[in-house]
């Protein structure tokens, strides 16, 4: 068995969402939970099929993240991975939906950050074996930067 690393990569301003599914439908039905929750949102997703035809299914509603979610998808080459990219929604608006898509097993994660995911490479197949997902923490927060998140929250609109 071999372990790679595969660096995601996504327009500025986008974030990404990757998780594991089990059905052909988990195209449309992603779609379904997106647009359905934040219809203003810009997305593409792209799923990996695990037997049949083995193709990458692409849906969204932006040719951009259609294009960014099925590359990412591609470089992945995990059956059953699933790649969301979306803009103009944070990835909070929509990720209880698609926990809540009932063939979607596991969401890996869901980031703006720089990010690989590792995938392992066997006779039978690959699978993603988990993310790095941005970096290594520098320290413990100060009062200082409880203050700076507390603010930020509240200015963003997530906290009142």
């Amino acid at each position: 068995m071999q372990i790679e690393s595969v660096k995601i990569e996504f327009p500025e301003g986008s974030n990404v969402i990757i998780g594991q599914s089990h059905f052909i439908k988990t195209a449309e039905d992603l779609y379904e939970a997106i647009v359905g929750t934040v219809p203003q949102a810009k997305f593409g997703l792209a799923f990996c099929e695990a037997s049949g035809p083995c193709l990458v299914r692409v849906d969204g509603n932006d040719d951009e993240m259609k294009r960014t979610a099925s590359d990412n998808a591609m470089r992945i080459s995990a059956g059953h991975s699933f790649v969301v990219a979306i803009r103009d929604a944070y990835p909070i608006n929509v990720l209880q939906r698609i926990k809540e898509t009932q063939e979607v097993c596991t969401v890996f994660c869901a980031t703006a950050n720089p990010l690989e995911v590792l995938v392992a490479d066997s006779d039978r197949g690959r699978g993603v074996i988990g993310v790095i997902d941005g970096e290594r923490p520098k320290g413990v927060e100060t009062e200082q930067d409880v203050e700076d998140r507390r603010t930020l929250l509240r200015k963003i609109g997530y906290k009142r």
